[in-house]
Formats: C-alpha cells, structure tokens, sequence
C-alpha cells in the first residue's frame, strides 16, 4: 500500500442517520469522501459507549499491520462517549513511531454545523504530519490535538467539549498541526492476549466500602476524594480486598498524594494496606491502564510508579 494515512471507523455519532432518533449507519467510505487516504475500513458501526476491550484490540491489530504495510499514521472513527479512554487504551499499546489518531464528533451529519467531516480532515492532517511522529496516540476534535494522557471530555455536548490539563498539545491551523511541546512518550506495554474485568468505584460520603466485599474482579480501581482519600469503611475493605486496588482521584484534576496526610482512610493509610496511587491519571484512564498491565501480567505498582508520573 502507499504511505498514506489508514482509516477504520468503529462507529459513533459521526456515523449516525436517522429520520428522528439516530443511529450508526455510514461506513468508513462515506466519511472519507474528498480525502486523500490510503487504506479504508468499516471495522465495527458501534456506539461508543458499546465499545469493547475485545474490539479495540481488533482495531489495534487493524492499525498495527496497516503501519507495517507502509502507512504513515492511522486515523481511527468512534463515538465520543469513551473516545478519552480509547485514546489512552492504543496509546499504552502503540509501539510505532508512526501516529495514532482517535477523533469523532459531537453533532451528528443531519445537524446544522456538524463537525465530523471538519474533525477527520484535521485528523488525517495530524497522522500525516511529520511533527506528529513519536507522540503515541492523540486525540483530535474541534482543530485541537490533544495527549491521550491527558485528555478528558468535559461536556455533554459541546463541539468543544474535550479539553486537557495542563493545555492541548496543539492546534491544526490553516490544514497543518502546531505542537507547543516537544515529542515524549513512554515505552509501550505488551500487546495483551485476555484482560480481566475491572470496575470503577466511586468513593462518596457516607460509603462503608462493603460493594469492595461483593466482587469477583482482577482488580479495581476507587476514584476517591481529593487527594485519594476515602472513608474508614472503604479503607477497611481495601484491607480485605484479594484483588489489587488503584486510587485515583475523582476531582478531574490534579494528582494523588503519597504522604501528607496520616488519618484512616488517607493517600499514606491507603497505601500503608496495599493499594496503588494513580498519581496524575484519572479514574477512567487509570482503570484502563489496571485492564491492560494485569492482561499482560505486568506489576502493576511498577507500571503505574512510571505512567501515574507526569511527563509532556
């Protein structure tokens, strides 16, 4: 194949059409139309939030292969809902200097001012720059390229609705990328063959913890208060937990703490009995990261000691 940008779509918001309610219908080929691209597929029509690890992993060897036929980035289509995970789900596993790029839209094509076809072409414009090289997976939407790291979606339905701590990475402008930082990525993470199932619990006021006692997971992760703090209760069933524990905090910014708070149920008490600190990941990214280290039987403290720090 050429070296061309690779496009698949998995389905989303982007590819929906209905009379009244919407749904995924349009193929990867009606969403390219009037774009240079090389190879085109239609590897799902899903709504985001039905998308699967099993199916990511598809569209990760999709894309894999595609890099190694010679493409110079892979563009993936999606539905908004999870795109801030998937995002950071490929750009664990992504070993190429070529980049991966996630985006979708907001408003679907029978809405005055969709953006779908404006956020492909920014897309495709962002696999095949030269500058985009060695920068993991990004996430592309409303001219903004963002660090799978730390992109979140910060809006129900806003064009603009994901945003970044500290700031995007860079903008597409007049059809080409601009980066404000310069390329960094860590190492990527074994291509799991299984992972195991991995709740998010939220910690809130007044929890006792006892939803901890109740599951049969590989793990799980808490997005907790603050700084990562929970309740005794929830403290003292992560004591009996037999699966390990991430803490995150729930705040939507801002990193766990790891010594400045010495009460039951504070960052030094939680890891005093086992659990692992986020560090700057969120719940949702946190959690998927816990997916894939115990998929391929990484130690997870380890890992999350390297990817919870903070990096560009």
């Amino acid at each position: 194949m050429s070296s061309q940008v690779a496009v698949a779509s998995l389905g989303g918001t982007i590819t929906m059409t209905g009379s009244g309610a919407v749904s995924p219908t349009l193929g990867a080929k009606d969403l390219v139309q009037g774009l240079e691209v090389g190879e085109i597929a239609t590897l799902a029509t899903t709504p985001g939030a039905s998308l699967t690890f099993t199916t990511l992993l598809e569209a990760f060897d999709w894309a894999n292969e595609q890099v190694s036929r010679g493409a110079q980035g892979v563009v993936i289509i999606q539905g908004t809902d999870t795109l801030e995970e998937t995002a950071y789900f490929f750009d664990c596993l992504w070993p190429h200097e070529e980049p991966l790029v996630v985006t979708g839209a907001m408003r679907h094509p029978g809405l005055p001012g969709a953006d779908g076809p404006a956020n492909l072409a920014a897309a495709v414009a962002v696999a095949s720059a030269p500058g985009s090289g060695g920068r993991g997976a990004l996430l592309v939407l409303n001219d903004e390229i963002h660090a799978a790291r730390w992109v979140r979606k910060s809006h129900s339905s806003l064009p603009s609705a994901f945003e970044s701590f500290p700031g995007p990475l860079g903008l597409v402008v007049e059809g080409r990328p601009h980066y404000f930082h310069p390329a960094h990525r860590l190492p990527a993470l074994p291509r799991p063959q299984d992972v195991p199932a991995v709740p998010l619990v939220e910690a809130t006021l007044d929890d006792d913890g006892s939803l901890l006692d109740w599951l049969n997971v590989g793990g799980v992760v808490v997005a907790a208060t603050g700084v990562g703090h929970v309740s005794e209760g929830m403290a003292e069933a992560i004591s009996r937990a037999r699966f390990p524990v991430v803490v995150a905090t729930r705040t939507g910014a801002g990193t766990t703490f790891r010594a400045t708070y010495g009460f039951s149920g504070s960052e030094s008490d939680l890891i005093a009995r086992g659990a692992v600190m986020a560090g700057w990941l969120c719940p949702r990214k946190a959690r998927v990261l816990l997916r894939l280290t115990l998929g391929a039987e990484q130690l997870v403290e380890a890992v999350f000691a390297n990817r919870g720090s903070v990096f560009l």
